[in-house]
């Protein structure tokens, strides 16, 4: 059976915090991310490393606690999308980065993640991403995922291929105005 969260958030029949549970990996705690997350996460996404290939750090504090509580609506401000976005702790403290996941009609999900250098290699952002993915299989009916990350970084790429994730089509990319130097991952789910 299918749960339609944007239907239910729209109508008010749920709260947004009720669309979202935490989720349990093997060294990893998947909290829902709230606007209390901001301090921590702060420290997080300021590490120079993870803005390589793209993005920026947030530019204050105060900034980001603002666009998580954005986030905590879990819905988009036109109703179409379901968002769903995750920090992740380790099991013995600190959080270490985060999981996110765009729903949309059909079963279909963006997903996007970014876990602090401290902690790369160590198979943890597989951990992360993985228990997500099962997550939105199992209690959000998600059956195709995408994923676009940069043609240069190749640590994504190679989660992503880790994960089962292939790459799309010129047609797809073209079709969905993916920038030339991205490339854009999907994943079909059973």
């Amino acid at each position: 059976m299918t749960i339609d969260f944007i239907a239910l958030l729209s109508a008010g029949r749920i709260a947004p915090r009720d669309c979202i549970q935490p989720v349990a990996a093997a060294r990893l705690a998947l909290e829902p991310q709230r606007a209390e997350h901001a301090q921590a996460m702060f420290e997080v996404l300021g590490d120079p490393a993870l803005y390589e290939y793209e993005n920026t750090p947030p530019v204050s504090l105060d900034a980001l606690r603002e666009r998580y509580g954005q986030l905590e609506s879990r819905v988009s401000p036109n109703g179409a999308e379901l968002w769903l976005n995750w920090v992740l702790r380790l099991t013995d403290g600190p959080l270490i980065g985060y999981v996110q996941a765009t729903l949309r009609p059909q079963g279909r999900a963006a997903i996007a993640y970014e876990l602090g250098s401290a902690w790369w290699g160590r198979g943890l952002a597989t951990e992360a991403v993985q228990a997500m993915v099962d997550e939105l299989a199992k209690h959000y009916q998600v059956r195709h995922l995408f994923a676009v990350h940069k043609h240069r970084n190749q640590r994504s790429h190679r989660l992503l291929l880790r994960l089962g994730f292939t790459p799309c089509s010129a047609e797809e990319h073209a079709q969905r105005g993916v920038d030339g130097d991205e490339l854009l991952m999907q994943k079909q789910l059973p």
